[in-house]
């Protein structure tokens, strides 16, 4: 393979594509752009999707170190140019989305979790909100303190076991199973779709409905454990925060903590921790 990719014929109309910085959680027309030129030289072996997942990340990485790169994974403009697209230094870079939501701001609201973890999935989680338009102030501190309360490590979890989901000595999650409410419909389909992610998406119907609501067809069915990739986890939570963003933002005009948790979760579990980061990251310098 030649350490220097020469321009692809026929698209001219892509050479301008203001590509600056693609990475981990972007999305859209530009990467399935990236998606297909990786795939055509050998380097991309998933779907042509247009989300810049796991697989994207790493064929990009084998790319660069082909071509003598620095194996970042992200598409930068050095990489654009091994690719064979002309590229305009000049170009303005693409606006990040988070604001002043900074690592180290976000690791205050959760002393307890590894800030390397934080380092990692809070740009994921910041671009999947700005991807459904909930980049605010008020939502991003909302899907914070959602993670809070569901997985205080700042990472997308299994469900653990809990006298709530497995009779004693019984099997694991089996209290789900037939669970009309869930979509649960065979024995093993409690487990099978116990709660994953940063919101601990459960049950069946669940997973099928984010599956389609995020363009991933029946992926989520299928391989429920792709829930935990870090990718889709994050869009899962803005996606389902998207779908309330009405009844939450009334909530949050109001002040009512508890009705803006009760929206994600249908009760008060975790509602303490929720109330405490929501609190505190509101008071917190340089979130505003």
């Amino acid at each position: 393979m030649p350490n220097l990719v020469p321009p692809v014929p026929g698209m001219a109309e892509d050479n301008g594509m203001d590509l600056v910085v693609l990475g981990s959680g972007d999305s859209g027309q530009a990467v399935r752009i990236i998606q297909n030129r990786l795939a055509a030289l050998g380097y991309h072996q998933g779907l042509v999707d247009g989300s810049y997942g796991t697989i994207t990340q790493r064929a990009v990485a084998a790319f660069q170190r082909a071509n003598g790169l620095r194996a970042t994974g992200l598409i930068d403009n050095l990489t654009l140019r091994a690719l064979g697209y002309e590229v305009d230094d000049n170009a303005p870079a693409a606006p990040q989305p988070g604001g002043g939501f900074s690592v180290e701001a976000v690791a205050k609201l959760f002393p307890d979790a590894p800030v390397n973890n934080i380092r990692t999935y809070l740009p994921l989680v910041l671009r999947a909100l700005a991807e459904v338009r909930l980049a605010d102030r008020d939502m991003t501190l909302m899907a914070l303190a959602t993670i809070k309360a569901e997985t205080a490590g700042f990472a997308p979890i299994s469900e653990y076991q809990s006298k709530y989901n497995t009779s004693p000595g019984g099997r694991p999650y089996a209290l789900y199973d037939f669970r009309k409410d869930l979509g649960n419909n065979a024995t093993g389909d409690g487990d099978r779709y116990k709660g994953r992610g940063f919101i601990q998406l459960t049950g069946k119907a669940n997973y099928q409905t984010y599956s389609q609501r995020l363009g991933l067809g029946n992926l989520l069915i299928q391989k429920p454990d792709a829930a935990n990739d870090p990718v889709i986890a994050s869009r899962i939570l803005a996606a389902f925060l998207k779908n309330k963003e009405s009844v939450i933002r009334n909530a949050l005009a109001k002040g009512d903590l508890a009705t803006a948790r009760k929206a994600v979760n249908g009760g008060t579990h975790g509602l303490e921790q929720f109330t405490v980061a929501f609190q505190k990251g509101s008071n917190l310098v340089g979130l505003a």
